[in-house]
């Protein structure tokens, strides 16, 4: 990075730039090693007026995630020497869309929960433009307009520039998915991904049983016990993180001896993000994440008490199961899997009743809502083509499972 002979100083405890060129002259170059971050006791009245940095795309994130579960992020662009863009936001530690999204999409709620001045990234807007505008990082006291500490977005345009710059990832900024097809040892793995200035951000690993319970959750609850029974490292949940971290820090998969704090397979992990990449971003849905069941209540003529349950991320259905149980405990699904059911021999359309599940289960996840569907009086529909059952009360225990809310 280019930089004029100078030295810049940082008010009260703020980290500041100085670089400090002994014996320049008119005629000298310019110092073109990146600044120092220092700390200095000045005035707390002065604020850092940043330098002259090289054109280009600068980029940090915080290490950790907060106790909200939020992990800072900054993009600086700057071009002719001058900051010309911000963009303060953050990834989830559960994935999908950044910070600004999650609270443009109401779900931080700021104003409604802590009284604040305005929205979060209301606020961080006008942090970004502060900076813009001054060239300066500034202080709460500077910008009139906040309430929310800066502390956090001055490291990261320090930490961002002290780094140089590092240009723009390949991908569309977003949220990213895939659920794998099938339940593979009871659990049927999903890869939730954050891409923020092109480059993934943020990665989630987890799974879903057929009670879409989620695997992270599960395990941290002492019920999966990897080390216990199959004398593993770590935990499921410990070395899924690490595998999380190095994608994000390498910006691809890597073996069990690259990353080498894991023992667990891999390659389902590199499969899903592959597919979700190919994917596309997906939008923040209407819907609090977690797990929604409803069942009914009496066992039905054939004595099958029917179930549903769901599995929400990033607002959206992304798992489904439905099913029922019988005076024996016994599972629907498995038991018509197994050919204990005997629907295909009366089925006009060659399917066995967890064939048709599956495809009602799949008709959900892709309208998103248990009220788009036509139902006859009959309780069958002609708007699902693998599906010749009755699916009334499927649509109707869903939406129950839905009003219900997330399971606690």
């Amino acid at each position: 990075m280019k930089k004029q002979c100078s030295t810049v100083f940082l008010a009260g405890m703020l980290l500041v730039l100085i670089v400090v060129a002994t014996g320049c002259s008119k005629t000298e170059s310019k110092v073109s090693t990146p600044p120092t971050a220092v700390k200095t006791a000045v005035s707390p009245t002065i604020t850092p007026i940043l330098g002259t940095y090289e054109d280009g795309i600068y980029f940090a994130m915080e290490d950790d995630f907060d106790d909200s579960g939020w992990k800072g992020t900054v993009t600086v662009t700057v071009s002719g020497g001058r900051i010309t863009a911000a963009d303060w936001s953050g990834v989830n530690a559960n994935g999908g869309v950044d910070k600004k999204a999650y609270d443009n999409g109401g779900r931080y709620n700021m104003v409604r929960y802590a009284q604040a001045r305005a929205e979060w990234s209301v606020q961080a807007s006008d942090v970004e433009d502060y900076l813009v505008t001054h060239q300066k990082l500034g202080t709460v006291d500077e910008i009139a307009s906040v309430s929310i500490s800066t502390d956090s977005f001055n490291t990261l345009v320090e930490k961002a520039l002290n780094a140089g710059p590092v240009g723009r990832g390949p991908y569309t900024d977003g949220a990213y998915s895939a659920i794998a097809d099938t339940y593979e040892s009871d659990w049927k793995e999903f890869v939730s991904l954050t891409v923020i200035n092109g480059r993934i951000a943020g990665a989630y690993w987890s799974g879903l049983n057929n009670k879409n319970e989620e695997k992270k959750a599960y395990d941290r609850a002492g019920r999966y016990n990897m080390v216990k029974y199959g004398n593993a490292r770590a935990e499921w949940y410990q070395q899924a993180g690490d595998v999380e971290s190095y994608l994000v820090k390498h910006q691809r998969g890597g073996t069990v001896d690259e990353i080498g704090s894991v023992s667990i397979h891999v390659d389902s992990f590199d499969a899903l993000v592959a597919k979700a990449l190919a994917n596309g971003p997906v939008a923040l849905g209407p819907y609090a994440d977690g797990t929604y069941a409803s069942g009914a209540d009496a066992y039905d003529n054939g004595g099958w008490k029917s179930s549903v349950s769901l599995y929400v991320h990033n607002g959206n259905i992304i798992n489904v199961y439905y099913s029922g149980v019988d005076k024996d405990g016994r599972d629907k699904q498995t038991v018509a899997a197994e050919g204990g059911y005997g629907m295909i021999k009366a089925s006009g359309i060659g399917k066995e009743w967890h064939e048709q599940a599956q495809a009602v289960e799949a008709y959900l996840i892709k309208t998103q809502d248990p009220k788009r569907i036509t139902i006859k009086s009959d309780g069958h529909t002609d708007d699902i083509a693998g599906a010749s059952m009755t699916v009334s009360d499927f649509f109707t225990l869903a939406q129950k499972a839905l009003a219900a809310g997330p399971k606690k």
